[in-house]
């Protein structure tokens, strides 16, 4: 066997086994890609669902129940379950996302806010399989007629499963860590330029 033909020879063996390589990274790699696409949907269809919470929520604030109703119901299960445990040592439990939004309504109307928003963030998702958990920081701003803001701060902590509808959630608890009444400010001079 002449030399240039032990060369080819070894030339078509490494050629060969980068190609397979190549090849096998990629349909491996494809899997793998696939499914970090697919828990990433999930976390992204997931995390919907909590700033669908807060679009419904502030529905209620600006007193239109029935609009924040009607959002929050592609939001949870039929039978999720909703806690509420306050500052002072309140606590509220109700089942259903209506008679939740009745409880929401019910709280902002005796409050007499005029509107609210719900900002979140630190949004963690837990996916396993056709389950998770979701956690997410609230900071919540209430506004009463004379100008004053009822702040609250808390954290979300949500069970949820994936149905034939798509992701829901579960089980919603509301921890508040404070509460805070901030008196309206006089209005600030505009300097002139």
């Amino acid at each position: 066997m002449s030399y240039s033909t032990v060369v080819r020879g070894k030339r078509r063996s490494v050629l060969t086994v980068l190609i397979t390589a190549v090849v096998l990274s990629w349909s491996l790699g494809s899997g793998v890609a696939a499914e970090q696409t697919s828990r990433l949907q999930d976390e992204a269809d997931i995390r919907k669902l909590t700033l669908c919470y807060a679009h419904g929520t502030d529905a209620i604030g600006r007193g239109d129940v029935a609009a924040g109703r009607a959002i929050y119901q592609p939001c949870f299960t039929k039978d999720a379950t909703f806690s509420a445990a306050f500052p002072n040592g309140q606590e509220e439990k109700r089942t259903g996302s209506d008679a939740w939004a009745d409880f929401v309504a019910s709280v902002f109307q005796g409050a007499g806010y005029t509107s609210t928003q719900h900002l979140l963030g630190t949004i963690s998702i837990e996916v396993q399989d056709k389950s998770a958990t979701m956690s997410t920081y609230l900071h919540a701003t209430h506004v009463l007629p004379n100008g004053s803001m009822d702040i609250a701060n808390g954290t979300y902590e949500d069970t949820v499963v994936k149905t034939e509808e798509g992701w829901r959630i579960q089980s919603r608890k509301l921890t508040l860590i404070t509460f805070l009444n901030l008196a309206p400010t006089a209005p600030h001079p505009r300097s002139e330029e």
